[in-house]
C-alpha cells in the first residue's frame, strides 16, 4: 500500500469512528426492564450477574472472558466464556481448579501461560473445552524465530488457540513488512494444525495510524482475530479502538476487546462498536442463577433470540 493510499484509508476510517462516536452508531433499543438495576448493583455486570451477561450476548458478543473463582453459570451462557488465568504467580493447583471449573460449567476454553498448556491439555482431554495460550507475551519483542518455535511447541503440547503479541517496536519504527512476517509465521503454524491465531495490538501504545497499520498487517498475514490489549499494558479496550479495528479488518475477521471492561455499559459499547469477543480485565464472577430475583428475570430472557454467529470455530 502506497503512503497516500494509507493516508486516505486512515482518514476514511477515522471519519467512520467519529460518526460512530457522534451518535450514528447507537446501541439497540432497550426496554425499561432491561435497564432496571439489580439489587446491590455495583456496575460490574459481566462479573456479577448472569442476567446482564445474557444481554451482552444478545447484543452480539460471541464469547466472554472470565477467571477463577466463579459461581454457577447458566448453561446457555457458559459455552461463550474464555476462562482465563495468566497471572505469573498462578500455581499448579490454580490451573487444576481452572480446568475443573471449565469442565463443570462447559466453558469454551481455558487461557493459560505456555508452561501450563500440557497440564490443561491433560485435564481437558476428551472434552469440548479448548486450550488457549499466549506467545511473545506480554511485550511482543521476542525474536520471530522464537515466537514461531514457541507456537509450534505449545501446539504440540495441546494448545488450540494462540494469542500472540505483535512486534510493537517494529510497528512504531514503520517496519510493517517485519511486523507482517512476524505475524504470518505464527498464523501459518496455527493454521497447519487447525488452531486459531489472535493478534494483540496493545492499542494503548499506538497512534491511530499505527493501529490501522497493525490491523492491515494482521489481515494480510491471515490472522483470525485482532485484539486490543494484553491486560498488562498501560491501558485497555476503548470503543473507539474497537470501531477503528472493525472498520479496518472488515467483517471477515474477529475483533476482541479486552482490558478495563467492568460494566454492562462498557460491554455494550464494545459490541456495538464491532467486538465479537469480550475479555474482562478483572476476574469475572457470575453469581448463581438462583440468587434473589434472578431466576424469574432469566425466565423472561429465555425467549430472547440467539446471538448472530460470526464463525463457528471462534
Amino acid at each position: 500500500m502506497q503512503p497516500h493510499e494509507l493516508e486516505q484509508l486512515i482518514r476514511a476510517v477515522a471519519e467512520e469512528v467519529l460518526n460512530y462516536l457522534g451518535g450514528s452508531g447507537t446501541p439497540p433499543a432497550q426496554t425499561e426492564s432491561d435497564e432496571a438495576p439489580c439489587t446491590d448493583c455495583d456496575q460490574r455486570c459481566i462479573e456479577r450477574c448472569a442476567r446482564r451477561a445474557k444481554q451482552v450476548v444478545a447484543a452480539g458478543a460471541d464469547r466472554l472472558s472470565a477467571s477463577a473463582p466463579i459461581g454457577t453459570v447458566d448453561a446457555d451462557l457458559a459455552p461463550l466464556i474464555d476462562h482465563t488465568l495468566l497471572r505469573p504467580e498462578a500455581t499448579r493447583d490454580d490451573i487444576e481448579r481452572l480446568c475443573q471449573e471449565a469442565l463443570r460449567f462447559g466453558f469454551a476454553s481455558v487461557v493459560v501461560n505456555p508452561w501450563y498448556v500440557p497440564l490443561a491439555a491433560e485435564r481437558l482431554r476428551g472434552s469440548r473445552v479448548r486450550v488457549c495460550t499466549v506467545v511473545g507475551f506480554p511485550l511482543g519483542a521476542t525474536l520471530p524465530q522464537v515466537k514461531l518455535y514457541e507456537t509450534e511447541q505449545v501446539l504440540k503440547l495441546g494448545a488450540e488457540e494462540v494469542d500472540m503479541v505483535l512486534n510493537i517496536g517494529a510497528l512504531k519504527s514503520s517496519q510493517d513488512e517485519v511486523v507482517e512476517s512476524d505475524i504470518r509465521g505464527v498464523v501459518e503454524a496455527c493454521h497447519r494444525t487447525g488452531a486459531i491465531c489472535k493478534v494483540i495490538l496493545e492499542t494503548a501504545l499506538l497512534t491511530l495510524e499505527e493501529k490501522v497499520r497493525a490491523c492491515l498487517a494482521s489481515k494480510r498475514a491471515g490472522a483470525d482475530f485482532v485484539k486490543t490489549s494484553t491486560g498488562f499494558g498501560p491501558g485497555g479496550a476503548t470503543a473507539e479502538d474497537v470501531a477503528l479495528m472493525r472498520c479496518v479488518v472488515g467483517p471477515e475477521m474477529g475483533v476482541k476487546a479486552a482490558g478495563g471492561i467492568r460494566s454492562l455499559e462498557e460491554l455494550r459499547r464494545m459490541v456495538t462498536a464491532g467486538a465479537t469477543r469480550i475479555g474482562a480485565s478483572a476476574s469475572v464472577r457470575i453469581l448463581e442463577e438462583a440468587r434473589a430475583g434472578t431466576a424469574g428475570r432469566s425466565a423472561a430472557l429465555s425467549t430472547a433470540s440467539s446471538p448472530p454467529s460470526f464463525r463457528t470455530t471462534y
